[in-house]
């Protein structure tokens, strides 16, 4: 009976076990109806952050928050290139991976490629449109005299229960210094497995790009990569043998025109296409249509005038096929056009509110001139009237008090946050035709500059009534 019991312990361990590293089962997700591109534009301090884009049929792309940046990274080189939009297995969750690289913020690509950031930068988001703050992950860190880690994917592996995310490093190895392609495998994009070689070419040939698509055709993965040609290989495990198919330079695409592929599988019917950036012209993406990912020769170029990319050079980046319900809360929450204003101060008219080190006050003559443009938007907290104060040059960061002076801080989504960083916009206490800005959790209190540093103030005097009224002018 002792020994039975044991046994009967040991099977209810393991079972438990078993629940603890299982993933969660895969939600159900309604058809797709849309798309969602996550992109950099260039190499600028803005360009190299992440960007989104919408579609609805998969090759007219409209530019969302007014062609701003969604979300810029405050780790590591404070920058960040080629993202990659993952959602969970079971649908509830999603990860921006993201090469931590910002070329001509401090670094050159000398620099970049010899002595780069072994790290990738990640956010994590519920819905798509309220993410974490950014984190760093080491995954070139191990590797023997890896030198940076560039250009990431994810793609979740059946095989192993698991993410397996792939990066290119430069590492001197057998006699060359080039780009290689490493993997290391992940449940939650904060910790990985130590890094192991996933792709090398012969020689003295690098590669860098890489993205894999599941398809339905021979093989069920097909993956592109640029390595001096745009080429095709095929799978039917992600971690397995795969099988040269080609390359696209049948169609007049090589590695030294285009970079950067890009993949996603059309709605509503039986094609995919994969995106291509013309990095040696400068042209950002074009999409070349398949409806067999495994074989070269059916791949062709669009027609003109088929494709429409918006008005953003859009550089080597990911695409989301999106459900009705995820369209919806993305295009709510960036899809409209919400105006560019700066707020003058009522009584030193040559003053404008800007941030400065993330502290906020009014000052002449602002540069930048982004530090002194907002945008009002509907209220974090969602109370009907009411207004947040958005940086239009520091995107996802607000106007909020703390302790009753006011700061440009990160929205953290949380519910203190929305209540701090929302006001109701009112006639101006000095002037009506002017605005003052009321706290929506201490009603007794306004936007007011004092010493020229905005502060949340009571307002009891005439001089109180000038420093909190301000005009939106655009």
């Amino acid at each position: 009976m002792a020994r039975r019991l044991g046994v009967i312990a040991a099977l209810v361990a393991l079972v438990a076990s078993w629940t603890v590293v299982m993933p969660k089962a895969a939600l159900a997700l309604d058809p797709f109806t849309g798309y969602l591109m996550a992109h950099f534009t260039g190499e600028s301090s803005t360009g190299q952050q992440i960007y989104l884009a919408h579609s609805t049929d998969g090759l007219h792309w409209t530019d969302l928050n007014n062609g701003s940046p969604v979300l810029l990274s405050t780790v590591g080189t404070r920058g960040v290139r080629d993202p990659a939009l993952v959602r969970s297995l079971a649908g509830d969750r999603y990860w921006i991976v993201a090469t931590d690289l910002c070329i001509g913020c401090g670094q050159d690509w000398s620099t970049a490629i010899n002595n780069g950031s072994r790290n990738l930068v990640v956010w994590e988001s519920t819905n798509l449109t309220t993410w974490s703050a950014p984190w760093l992950l080491n995954v070139a860190g191990a590797i023997p005299d890896g030198r940076n880690a560039w250009a990431p994917e994810a793609i979740w592996n059946p095989a192993t229960n698991d993410y397996v995310v792939y990066w290119a490093t430069n590492v001197p190895n057998n006699g060359a210094t080039k780009h290689r392609v490493y993997y290391g495998r992940t449940t939650n994009f904060r910790t990985i497995t130590t890094a192991q070689p996933y792709i090398t070419r012969p020689g003295s040939q690098e590669i860098i790009d890489t993205q894999i698509v599941e398809t339905s055709g021979t093989y069920r993965y097909v993956r592109a990569s640029g390595d001096g040609q745009i080429t095709l290989e095929g799978s039917n495990a992600i971690l397995g043998t795969w099988t040269a198919l080609g390359n696209l330079s049948g169609i007049g695409l090589t590695g030294a025109q285009v970079e950067g592929p890009m993949w996603t599988k059309f709605n509503n019917r039986n094609e995919w296409t994969l995106y291509l950036d013309q990095y040696s012209s400068g042209r950002g993406y074009l999409p070349v249509l398949t409806t067999n990912p495994s074989s070269p020769a059916a791949f062709r170029l669009p027609a003109t005038g088929s494709y429409a990319m918006g008005g953003t050079r859009k550089r080597h980046g990911t695409i989301l096929n999106l459900t009705a319900a995820e369209q919806t809360r993305v295009l709510a929450r960036w899809g409209g056009t919400t105006p560019v204003n700066r707020l003058q101060s009522y009584n030193f008219a040559d003053r404008y509110v800007r941030h400065v080190n993330y502290d906020v006050r009014i000052d002449p003559n602002v540069s930048p001139a982004a530090d002194a443009q907002w945008r009002l938007v509907p209220g974090l907290n969602g109370a009907s009237g009411t207004v947040s104060v958005e940086s239009v040059n520091f995107p996802g960061y607000y106007l909020r008090h703390v302790n009753y002076d006011f700061q440009l801080v990160a929205n953290d989504g949380t519910a203190t946050f929305a209540a701090d960083a929302t006001f109701r916009r009112v006639a101006g206490l000095a002037d009506a035709s002017a605005s003052s800005f009321q706290s929506y959790n201490h009603a007794d209190r306004y936007i007011r500059h004092s010493n020229y540093l905005l502060r949340l103030d009571p307002i009891t005097d005439a001089t109180g009534r000038s420093d909190a009224t301000f005009r939106v002018v655009t």
